[in-house]
């Protein structure tokens, strides 16, 4: 028998906005969360904003909640680096979601003999700041990247991602990165912990097989696939794995918060 859904993970990019606007029935998901008491995250692989910046962006697209219930890879990737190392020390490519995350749990920014190289998504990829990332690894620094995305949207089509810069690190040091972010289940559980929930009553709600779907299941979560972002409803077979359930979008997701 199935268990009552008692907490929910949701994506945010193609299941609740979409280009800044809310998607409809992602405000009424919301309230009806809040309404029901029922705990509940919401997630992203961007680390470029911080859980306020993010508030306010939804908060202009019509969709309120407060900044706690947002739970983004910048966050997972500060909880991951502080775990292993505590105040330890990073050289950072991103922006102010990931180094305030990390000034957060207590790591020092520093370009001389950082435990690690910490990648993130940023505008603005600096020749730079990758060549002096690549000589840090080269020299013993650890490599972690935030989110294995190789690109982004945008209106004028797609944009590099952390995956792609990170590729080229990789490439000219033959060094991988530990990927925080989705599909790394650890992301997830680390989502459930902070609102704590359990894998067998918790529902991951996404719009991408490869990232949000993977990971929920990776994780032992139920998932929820919307048709609203990524993901066609021909693409779903190619896969070898499947969603728990597909949806149009998240409207008809909304009954099922009890």
């Amino acid at each position: 028998m199935t268990k009552a859904i008692e907490t929910w993970l949701t994506d945010m990019d193609g299941v609740l906005v979409h280009e800044e606007k809310a998607i409809p029935g992602a405000a009424d998901f919301i309230a009806r969360l809040t309404e029901t008491g029922r705990k509940f995250l919401v997630l992203t692989n961007n680390s470029i904003f911080t859980p306020r910046d993010l508030c306010a962006r939804l908060r202009v697209a019509g969709i309120d909640l407060p900044e706690s219930a947002i739970w983004t890879s910048a966050l997972a990737t500060a909880k991951f680096l502080s775990e292993q190392r505590p105040e330890g020390t990073a050289y950072v490519i991103g922006e102010a979601g990931m180094t305030t995350a990390l000034h957060n749990v207590g790591y020092i920014m520093t370009s001389r003999e950082p435990d690690y190289v910490v990648l993130g998504e940023t505008r603005t990829y600096s020749f730079e700041a990758i060549t002096r990332a690549i000589q840090l690894i080269e020299n013993g620094a650890r490599f972690i990247a935030t989110n294995p995305d190789p690109t982004g949207p945008s209106p004028g089509g797609s944009l590099p991602a952390t995956g792609s810069v990170a590729a080229l690190i990789t490439k000219a040091t033959g060094v991988e990165p530990y990927f925080v972010g989705k599909p790394n289940p650890l992301m997830m559980r680390s989502a459930l912990n902070q609102i704590e929930g359990h894998s067998e009553t918790t529902v991951m709600i996404g719009d991408r097989m490869d990232t949000d779907v993977l990971s929920g299941l990776e994780a032992g979560l139920r998932t929820f696939l919307v048709l609203t972002g990524s993901t066609a409803p021909g693409q779903i077979e190619r896969f070898p794995f499947r969603p728990t359930q597909v949806f149009d979008s998240i409207a008809d997701i909304v009954p099922l918060v009890q």
